[in-house]
């Protein structure tokens, strides 16, 4: 016997078989799986659909003031609150600017202010690309003011972060003031800051003129007891 035959015989049957048996192609499954619970698309808003970016530079944030280990003790550092984008915006309605700057990534507020005409921007300790300044925050849900430090790539994008924030500024003046926005919304905008103001006046105008009514009438009554006296 020869040794390719001997080879074949040693050679189990049931091995053969699968040997001579073409592979089966796998059957793609169908099935679909319908989700327990379908949730519904829903709109988030940000508050900013109203307004307009008149620049928007991204930049790191910091703020100086006491840590939570240092809370009531008056120890004050900087420390840096997030990266994001610096935006200036204005309202597309009443035409007042702000500040807005959002963490990256979770889109946390914290920066919101507005742009007040009395606001001074300093150089940080001499460098040319960062700027500070104090202002009345709003980024925690309350007014609080802060002394905030921000740091710009370099020293020219700084200059025309500057640029804006004092154009910003100017504006808010004019609005202030009354001063109508050519072009615009004719002035309402303005005449509403200028009627909410003008309430303020009145108010302490309403005290003084009732103080001067109560001096006058007393002047008065004095005058008329001295007729009586002078006719008795």
């Amino acid at each position: 016997m020869s040794t390719e035959e001997k080879q074949a015989i040693d050679v189990p049957e049931e091995t053969r078989k699968e040997e001579e048996e073409e592979p089966k192609e796998e059957e793609e499954s169908t099935a679909t799986f319908e989700p327990v619970v379908k949730l519904e698309e829903v709109e988030v808003k940000s508050g900013e659909e109203d307004e307009e970016v008149l620049i928007s530079i991204r930049s790191k944030l910091f703020i100086f003031g006491e840590t939570l280990l240092d809370k009531g003790t008056g120890k004050k550092s900087w420390r840096e609150r997030g990266i994001g984008e610096a935006k200036i915006l204005r309202h597309k309605e009443h035409q007042r600017l702000r500040l807005l700057m959002r963490q990256e990534k979770t889109m946390k507020v914290i920066a919101n202010h507005v742009l007040d005409p009395r606001i001074k921007l300093q150089p940080n300790a001499g460098s040319d690309r960062s700027w500070v300044w104090s202002a009345f925050d709003f980024a925690e849900g309350e007014l609080v003011e802060t002394v905030f430090a921000l740091r710009f790539p370099d020293s020219e994008i700084a200059e025309n972060f500057k640029v804006a924030f004092e154009n910003g500024q100017k504006e808010m003046e004019r609005l202030l003031a009354g001063e109508d926005k050519p072009g615009e919304d004719g002035g309402a905008a303005a005449d509403e800051v200028a009627e909410a103001l003008g309430g303020l006046k009145t108010s302490d105008n309403e005290q003084g003129d009732a103080k001067e009514a109560d001096e006058d009438k007393t002047q008065t009554d004095k005058e008329e007891d001295n007729d009586k006296s002078n006719e008795e």
